[in-house]
């Protein structure tokens, strides 16, 4: 059964006028049980993270600032997002939410979080929507545990995984892989283990010949055992922040490339779903949706 991590305060709501498409995480799983892609069985509400599982990723001066809402005026205009204790709630839930998919994901293959492919997180700071780094976090209790041994991060959001990239910077046994627009945010990339950057109105055509392209090689030279997938929709060439030209089928086909990869190959993978900013929310759903519709119909 394909489990999805989901909860009321995934939607918390922002100031009015905030840019950030927040309805997005209540109406994909109303659209997914509508459509019977899902139903109440397949969602799981996400526990709390812990301190400890917070310490194998962050910095301990930057999460107690976190957590008791002490960020700089400047540290939170760099997040994007007004601190409060609900927004920490919601970001360790979140977090919680993709370490919980992955243990899904071992026993059956795939593993969904509506929120999460928080990337822009570093090691001590936020930036960009994102103050605790999911995949980084989730990655890291793998490893811990000896639930994986060589990690591969696809990260496809039309945003360069720049936290994610730093916080693996100097171990080998995460693989950062992140395919995003050259000109578009962040303007200082980080550097992946593989960058390839894209240009302008990029089409369905030459990103899906790069994609499988890349990702061909790297399941043969990584040889990884476990996949997080960043599945961004902001590649969409209606997106207000993208910059890109790729249309919802060819996002689709995106995602079925990167999941039929994994299955062929027998890897677990977990899915975060990332950005998403076109003008009618419906395109940012129905983007979404189709990821989820891949997953049931290829796995189960």
């Amino acid at each position: 059964m394909l489990k999805i991590a989901w909860s009321e305060i995934y939607n918390h709501p922002l100031p009015a006028g905030h840019r950030f498409p927040m309805d997005k995480y209540d109406l994909l799983p109303q659209q997914l049980l509508h459509e019977g892609t899902a139903s109440q069985a397949n969602f799981f509400k996400p526990r709390k993270l812990t301190e400890e599982e917070i310490l194998t990723t962050h910095n301990k001066e930057y999460w107690q600032k976190l957590k008791t809402c002490t960020l700089s005026k400047k540290e939170e205009r760099r997040s994007g997002f007004p601190l409060s204790d609900l927004i920490v709630e919601r970001e360790i839930t979140i977090n919680a939410g993709t370490i919980q998919a992955a243990e899904f994901a071992l026993d059956h293959g795939i593993a969904m979080n509506i929120a999460g492919g928080t990337h822009h997180a570093y090691t001590d700071r936020a930036e960009g929507f994102c103050f605790l780094n999911d995949i980084a976090i989730a990655a890291n209790y793998l490893l811990n545990q000896k639930k994986a041994r060589q990690i591969l991060v696809v990260d496809l959001d039309v945003h360069q995984g720049n936290g994610t990239a730093e916080i693996f910077q100097n171990d080998d046994k995460v693989f950062t892989f992140s395919m995003h627009g050259a000109k578009n945010y962040p303007m200082h990339k980080e550097k992946s283990d593989l960058d390839i950057e894209l240009e302008d109105g990029t089409n369905d055509k030459t990103y899906i010949s790069l994609l499988e392209r890349h990702l061909n090689d790297l399941i043969d030279k990584v040889k990884p055992d476990f996949i997080f997938f960043q599945s961004g929709v902001d590649v969409l060439g209606t997106d207000k922040l993208g910059r890109l030209g790729l249309t919802i089928s060819g996002c689709k086909q995106r995602d079925k490339i990167v999941l039929e990869m994994a299955r062929n190959n027998n890897i677990p993978l977990v899915a975060s779903m990332g950005g998403g900013y076109s003008e009618q929310i419906r395109d940012i759903v129905e983007a979404h949706a189709n990821t989820y519709r891949l997953a049931q119909d290829l796995y189960f």
